[in-house]
C-alpha cells in the first residue's frame, strides 16, 4: 500500500540502498507503460519481451554501479533505454545473411544501397539541429512538454502526472511550444523540409 504513494525518485533511492522490493514496485508501477511503447515499436510479443527483460537489466546494472542521476524522472529514462534496445534489436535483425557465391546467384543480388546520398543526409542533419536549436529556444516548462511528448511518447495525462500539473496546463504549454516554434521558424526563415 505505501508504494502507491511512494515517488519514484524514492523507490529508487530505496532500491539503490538495497531494498529489492522497491524495484519491483518500480516495475509494477510503469510495465505497462513501457512493454506497451516497446510492442508498439517491434509488433512482436517475444521480442518486445526480450527487449523489456533487457531494458531492466541496464536499469538494474545502472542502479547497483551507481551511475544512475535523479532528476525525478525515472520513466522517460527507462523509455530512452527501451528506444536505444529496440533500435539496436532492429540493426541486428537487418544484418545480411552470410552467403556464398554460388552459379545460381551472387551475393551482390542481395545487396542494396539503401544509405542516403551525402546531400540528404546532410539536409536530414541541419534540419534535425534547426529543429533542436527551436526547441531549445523555447522555455523551459513549454520545451520539457515537447520533450517528454514527442521524444519520450508520453500521454499527456503522463506528463501532467510527472510535472505536476494538470492535463489542461499541460496541453496548453503544448499548444504555446507549437505556436512559438512556428513563430520562429517563420521569424528565423527556416526551411524544414528536404
Amino acid at each position: 500500500m505505501a508504494n502507491c504513494v511512494l515517488s519514484d525518485a524514492i523507490l529508487v533511492n530505496q532500491y539503490i540502498s538495497g531494498n529489492e522490493v522497491a524495484l519491483s514496485h518500480l516495475i509494477d508501477r510503469h510495465k505497462s507503460k513501457i512493454y506497451g511503447f516497446i510492442y508498439s515499436k517491434v509488433q512482436d510479443k517475444d521480442v518486445a519481451n526480450d527487449i523489456f527483460q533487457d531494458a531492466f537489466i541496464k536499469v538494474i546494472h545502472t542502479l547497483k554501479t551507481n551511475k544512475y542521476n535523479e532528476e525525478g524522472k525515472f520513466l522517460p529514462w527507462v523509455i530512452r533505454i527501451s528506444h536505444n534496445l529496440i533500435v539496436d534489436s532492429y540493426r541486428k535483425s537487418n544484418k545480411m545473411p552470410m552467403q556464398r557465391d554460388k552459379e545460381e546467384y551472387s551475393v551482390f543480388d542481395y545487396m542494396v544501397d539503401s544509405s542516403p546520398n551525402i546531400e540528404n543526409f546532410l539536409i536530414s542533419n541541419q534540419i534535425e539541429l534547426d529543429v533542436k536549436r527551436l526547441i531549445d529556444m523555447l522555455p523551459e516548462d513549454q520545451r520539457e512538454v515537447i520533450n517528454l511528448r514527442i521524444y519520450d511518447d508520453l500521454s499527456f495525462k503522463e506528463i501532467a502526472d510527472l510535472t505536476g500539473v494538470s492535463i489542461n496546463t499541460a496541453l496548453g504549454r503544448m499548444r504555446y511550444a507549437l505556436l512559438n516554434l512556428r513563430k520562429n521558424i517563420e521569424k528565423n526563415q527556416i526551411i524544414l523540409n528536404d
